[in-house]
């Protein structure tokens, strides 16, 4: 088949798709709607990858520039003729690929754009609601998103829910010595409101005060980053705080390996990739008890829960956890469990090759 893969840039996300399309044995055109803010992926686009230029791909995304993205876009489809269009976001990329007639067109949602973005303003709605109506078959990470995009008008016979997993061979546990020293928590959700790192800076500043024996790993960036330095700096905690920056995936399980514990503090999200590296890892998770992240961390199971956006919540788990050390090891082995059953990429963009030659 011919493809034309619409993304809004170039991640670690589009990276997998990309190759697992191109693995696959298809013709595989990709199209970006921004130019990269940040770089977030190191490595190239995947070999036999077509990279495609259009009137989109340097900028950032306004309405004004709707009409002409979608013009050009309808170029594209002259031109190429692909066989099926894969696009998301829903608002941005699927909204131009419907608004320029394409078909077949599976949406792909983000997560965020079902989440957050639907309830920026009237036009993200009337876009979440058009492209929807339009679009031949949807795909999400997560049954709470899948259940948004039905509430805003998809078929809910034309959705399918496979989650985007993560390398198992990649991503794996290792063997940790039975040090009783310092107890590391990790944590590498972007620092933007969305993400909430500023309430795990809240909590850490309230653990670390209680007890000498614990320290951060904190990667990646973002816009939030003088906000949350502030919090560690305040509560006299920066120097037990690691900043790590962009790690690459490369280097990313060694990061996993590092730690105690896997922190997630997200207000919004589908099924959160970091969060199934972490399981693959062997890592026990605790995470703000979102819907998302309900689908994959069980109490006491494989992880633990707070509540949303409490970060005296947040700080009562970490002591928790570290008050039962001994039960981490048996914790961790159950979170590899979990990744093995429902987050294998392998097994998982098969699937979404099965869709693929449903639509053709």
């Amino acid at each position: 088949m011919k493809l034309i893969y619409f993304s809004l840039g170039y991640s670690t996300h589009d990276h997998k798709f990309l190759k697992a399309i191109s693995d696959g044995g298809h013709e595989v055109h990709f199209v970006q709607l921004e130019g990269n803010q940040r770089q977030v992926e190191s490595r190239s686009v995947p070999e036999n990858v077509h990279q495609v230029i259009w009137k989109g791909g340097r900028e950032p995304f306004t309405w004004s520039k709707l009409p002409a993205l979608v013009m050009d876009f309808k170029r594209l489809l002259r031109d190429l003729k692909p066989d099926l269009v894969h696009a998301g976001p829903i608002q941005t990329c699927a909204f131009i690929a419907v608004l320029a007639g394409a078909n077949p067109l599976l949406t792909m949602s983000w997560g965020f754009d079902l989440m957050d973005d639907v309830h920026k303003g009237w036009m993200w709605k009337f876009a979440t609601k058009y492209t929807l109506k339009h679009s031949t078959f949807f795909t999400s990470d997560a049954n709470v998103t899948k259940d948004k995009a039905v509430a805003y008008g998809m078929n809910p016979e034309k959705t399918v829910v496979i989650p985007w997993g993560v390398n198992l061979d990649h991503f794996t546990p290792e063997l940790k010595s039975s040090k009783l020293s310092t107890f590391t928590l990790f944590c590498n959700r972007a620092w933007e409101t969305r993400y909430g790192v500023d309430v795990l800076a809240k909590a850490f500043v309230k653990v670390a005060q209680q007890k000498d024996n614990v320290d951060l790993i904190l990667l990646g960036g973002g816009s939030q980053g003088n906000v949350i330095r502030q919090i560690f700096q305040n509560g006299g905690v920066l120097d037990r705080v690691t900043f790590g920056g962009q790690i690459s995936q490369i280097d990313l399980p060694r990061w996993y390996h590092m730690a105690d514990l896997y922190i997630s503090p997200s207000h919004v999200d589908g099924s959160s990739v970091s969060l199934m590296e972490a399981l693959a890892c062997g890592l026990p998770c605790l995470v703000s008890d979102i819907p998302a992240n309900k689908e994959w961390v069980f109490e006491h199971e494989n992880g633990w829960l707070f509540r949303d956006g409490d970060a005296d919540h947040l700080a009562e788990k970490i002591l928790a956890a570290m008050n039962q050390r001994e039960k981490l090891p048996e914790i961790g082995e159950s979170a590899r469990r979990s990744a093995e059953k429902r987050a294998d990429w392998k097994k998982n963009a098969a699937a979404l090759m099965e869709v693929y030659r449903s639509l053709k």
